[in-house]
């Protein structure tokens, strides 16, 4: 049997340690005071990946591994959209973004997600063009007792056929009047699932671990909390790349304080992150030999002062500074003609920082509610000489590094944001909405300095899972973004509904032009070079429930939703890479007592607009059936689910090409991923 099968929950002494220091100080305490936080807060939920919690909040994902999906917002991805996990910034280090910002928490970590596409505040960060999404897993909560003393805790499991997943979380939490003492611990397991025609979707299996320790001191006038962070991902599958994750591991310290003034309000927060990111083969779904090591460390404080000015209105002042250094290298294989005998250096003492000032007013003016700000960064990055294999089968690499060397590769970026957004309250029922800004994101570093020309160095980059070969390009220029967005709103009694367009035009939107091609197996691919262009993105979003009744048999509710979006370059006027085509949703639900109950219906339209120069495939439309039941037991909480019910089988539009497929047969092509199909999916959480 493999290792990677076994069932055992390899939790480490540290995290048993604190679990088990915390559970033993099982005192109750029903004087519990807590904090208020501002934004939406979230059910209690379970271990495991945050993709579907986002995605009731708007947020599409293009596929990856099982815990390492990446964030759409308004047909834009990855670094375009900013994840911030309290308040902090944490970069992707990996040619492939296996490590995004949101692998790095666990659904049963979290307190309050914020999701704001298109136009944002300039407070709530840089250097993004499609959006924001903010988690909050920093919620410390304090007793009106002077002794330290039981709070709370929970035990958590989970369990979905498909792919024979398994998690678990716990926590636990002690407080005092001015002490909080809080754990988290989340632990998922998974093989790869299968598609509705019951065959196995290659190496899609995974395995992670996530801990938080957060504790807190508060008096009259200020708060300080920090927080100490452990991940371990042993091994994760990704089936669209020509690699896997072979070991994750990052350790972090985030420490927030904030301090009232008679004048105002200070909010400060530190930053440090650090991981050690393997990536190679572990899985006889998608065979290799090959190696490659990365190692990132971010830092980054933020200095906010809050200056309220009489009649709701508030400036609002900020300071920040974000430094990630990156080491990228390939080590050589023994015995190998090609990958060696020197070790590929990728990526030598990366540094990408960030600098940046801003300035906001939030005013009230009688129905009006208005934000606008202006932000300002200077982008900094720079990197040390490389070198390839050194082979002679290598030859184009060793020159592409010689010419690398000579280039002069720091680089200085000037950023200015400006947003300004305006709300009206039409009546107590209705409220419009407008935004208007000018955002910026700066390369980062592997769009800039990836530099290898052979068709292996090549198809070593790149997020996109469409099994091309990318090429960085230095003179890359910054990302300009003008986007122009709407909403209206209605909050009536039994019916509420909202509809929210938005066009967004980019200058130097960093794309890829085709520069070569290779053949694999019968199948061609494309080599690419980053490349600014103009590209212009437009769509709309809307949502509607409806309280059908409220009777002895609890409330009936219809919900529905729809999305449109549409990409396309301007100078070709081609269609821009994974735009999500026209989906939507509709959902009856039922709350009666302390059970709820759902029957939803997911559908999406055929993806007929597809990018040619990274061969994207066309994929069919689809509707899929989910159901799920859930009880309130207090303290216990069971939820049953049933998702595609009807065994569909489809492929993803979103989800790239799959290369574990071609590996096993060069006959298959390289075919679209499909999704998954039918599971059985149970959980329980249990409050102590």
């Amino acid at each position: 049997m493999s290792p990677f099968a076994t069932r055992i929950l390899p939790l480490s002494p540290l995290a048993i340690i604190v679990a088990a220091s915390l559970l033993q100080s099982a005192h109750a305490d029903d004087n519990l005071e807590v904090i208020e936080v501002h934004g939406q807060s979230l059910p209690q939920s379970v271990a495991g990946s945050t993709d579907d919690l986002l995605a009731n909040s708007g947020v599409d994902f293009s596929a990856a591994g099982g815990v390492s999906a990446l964030p759409i917002l308004n047909g834009m991805m990855s670094d375009r959209v900013k994840v911030l996990i309290d308040g902090a910034d944490i970069s992707s280090a990996c040619a492939n973004e296996m490590n995004p910002p949101l692998s790095y928490v666990s659904g049963n970590q979290i307190s309050q997600v914020e999701v704001m596409a298109g136009v944002t505040p300039v407070s709530m960060g840089g250097d993004n063009i499609a959006g924001v999404i903010s988690l909050t897993t920093i919620d410390p909560h304090f007793s009106k007792s002077d002794a330290l003393g039981w709070q709370g805790g929970y035990l958590s499991g989970g369990y979905k056929s498909n792919g024979n997943v398994q998690t678990y979380g716990a926590g636990a939490e002690l407080a005092s009047k001015q002490l909080s003492l809080k754990y988290d611990g989340a632990y998922e397991d998974a093989n790869s699932y299968q598609d509705g025609n019951g065959d196995k979707v290659l190496d899609t299996l995974y395995r992670a671990q996530n801990h938080a320790l957060t504790a807190a001191y508060r008096d009259d006038t200020q708060l300080l909390a920090v927080k100490l962070t452990h991940q371990s991902i042993p091994f994760q599958g990704f089936p669209n790349q020509y690699m896997d994750m072979t070991d994750n591991q990052s350790f972090g310290v985030n420490a927030q304080y904030q301090r009232q003034f008679s004048a105002g309000q200070l909010d400060a927060r530190l930053n440090w992150h650090r991981v050690k990111h393997e990536m190679g083969f572990f899985t006889a779904e998608k065979a290799g030999t090959m190696p490659m090591d990365t190692k990132g460390v971010d830092r980054s404080y933020q200095l906010h002062w809050s200056q309220p000015l009489g009649a709701g209105n508030t400036l609002k002042l900020g300071q920040e500074l974000y430094d990630f250094r990156l080491d990228d290298s390939w080590p050589a294989v023994p015995g190998s003609m090609m990958m060696g005998p020197n070790t590929y250096i990728n990526i030598n003492h990366g540094k990408r920082q960030r600098l940046a000032a801003f300035a906001e007013m939030d005013q009230q003016l009688s129905a009006w509610h208005l934000n606008y700000g202006l932000r300002f960064e200077r982008v900094h990055t720079n990197t040390g000489a490389v070198q390839g294999y050194g082979s002679m089968m290598m030859a184009a690499d060793n020159a592409a590094a010689a010419a690398f060397n000579q280039s002069d590769r720091r680089k200085t970026d000037n950023l200015v944001d400006i947003s300004a957004s305006a709300s009206y309250q039409l009546d107590e029922r209705q409220q419009l909405q407008f935004g208007l800004a000018r955002k910026n994101r700066a390369p980062n570093l592997y769009e800039r300095y990836s530099w290898g020309r052979t068709t292996m160095a090549t198809t070593m980059i790149g997020w996109n899972g469409d099994a091309n070969g990318y090429v960085g390009n230095v003179n890359l220029k910054p990302e300009t973004a003008y986007t122009l967005s709407a909403k209206y709103q209605y909050l009536g009694d039994s019916l509420q509904g909202s509809i929210s367009p938005f066009y967004t035009k980019v200058h130097d939107f960093i794309d890829a032009d085709v520069i070569g091609s290779f053949n694999s197996g019968a199948a061609t691919r494309h080599i690419l070079e980053f490349a600014n262009v103009d590209a212009r993105l437009y769509g709309v979003d809307a949502k509607l429930a409806w309280l059908l009744a409220d009777t002895a048999f609890g409330q009936w509710q219809l919900a529905a939703k729809a999305s449109y979006t549409h990409g396309e370059r301007q100078d070709s006027h081609t269609p821009l890479y994974q735009i999500m085509p026209f989906n939507g949703s509709l959902a009856l639900s039922q709350q009666w007592g302390r059970a709820s109950n759902k029957l939803e219906w997911q559908w999406l339209s055929d993806k007929n607009r597809v990018d040619s120069n990274r061969l994207e495939n066309k994929t069919a439309g689809y509707g899929l059936l989910n159901a799920s039941s859930q009880w309130d037991l207090k303290p216990l909480t069971l939820t049953l689910a049933i998702t595609n019910l009807l065994d569909k089988n489809y492929q993803l539009p979103l989800g790239g090409v799959s290369i574990a497929d071609y590996r096993q047969d060069p006959a298959n092509g390289f075919g679209q991923l499909s999704g998954e199909g039918r599971s059985l999916n149970l959980s329980a959480r249990y409050a102590f």
